[in-house]
């Protein structure tokens, strides 16, 4: 039975940052679950519950400062406004707050990431280092001319849509070949008969079923074998 929705604050970069957590009722291998640029959306808050049934202790921050939106315009004007790096260190904070909390196993935590949230999900995992045990972006990925992945150890599972009009399979094709030129990680990549947010279950436009439920157990089998304290 895992604990109903808890607010939680935490230092990061010099501040205090603030998230969403849901602890299952042993302790577990911390997860980092990353935003998409709607905000920390009841969908995220779902998603981490749903890791946290499966033994998780899944940390949801919220990079927008507790703005949501269903506006594109909106949300892309939220993503300008919180660069890259910069949102990168500011989940460093979410790493360090994981790896203190008493429920979280283990020395590595995982950081699973939703199209803005994936970017920033393997940016991160290239600023953390060994911190970051295992990285699961969903459609998302950075410009792989302009991020450093020499520091990136952490095994890699990218789930994408083959129809995705802003993430295509070549540009993931492009960011997997850097990555194996300045790493020892060999991204395991799988692409699925969708377009872009597959997943989100709360939005009929975009939302795959049968994607999302090969996506969802495959994802929990990576975090468990790289995880295992």
């Amino acid at each position: 039975m895992t604990n109903p929705h808890q607010n939680t604050e935490f230092g990061s970069n010099g501040r205090t940052a603030y998230g969403y957590l849901a602890v299952p009722d042993r302790p577990g291998p911390g997860v980092v679950v990353i935003q998409e640029w709607w905000g920390l959306t009841d969908h995220v808050a779902d998603v981490a519950n749903r890791f946290a049934e499966e033994g998780f202790v899944a940390l949801a921050p919220d990079l927008f400062g507790g703005h949501t939106t269903h506006d594109p315009q909106e949300a892309a004007r939220m993503m300008q406004e919180l660069p890259v790096d910069q949102a990168a260190r500011d989940l460093g904070g979410a790493v360090d707050h994981l790896l203190g909390h008493e429920m979280v196993a283990g020395s590595s935590v995982g950081v699973v990431g939703f199209c803005m949230g994936g970017k920033f999900a393997i940016v991160l995992a290239a600023q953390e280092g060994d911190r970051v045990g295992a990285i699961v972006p969903f459609y998302g990925i950075p410009s792989p001319t302009e991020t450093d992945f020499s520091r990136l150890t952490a095994p890699m599972l990218g789930h994408f849509g083959e129809y995705d009009r802003g993430v295509s399979v070549e540009a993931v094709g492009e960011m997997s070949e850097a990555i194996q030129q300045q790493s020892d990680v060999r991204p395991q990549i799988q692409i699925y008969p969708a377009g872009h947010a597959f997943f989100n279950d709360r939005n009929p436009a975009s939302y795959h079923e049968d994607s999302a439920q090969l996506a969802w157990p495959r994802t929990i089998d990576f975090l468990r074998r790289h995880l295992a304290s």
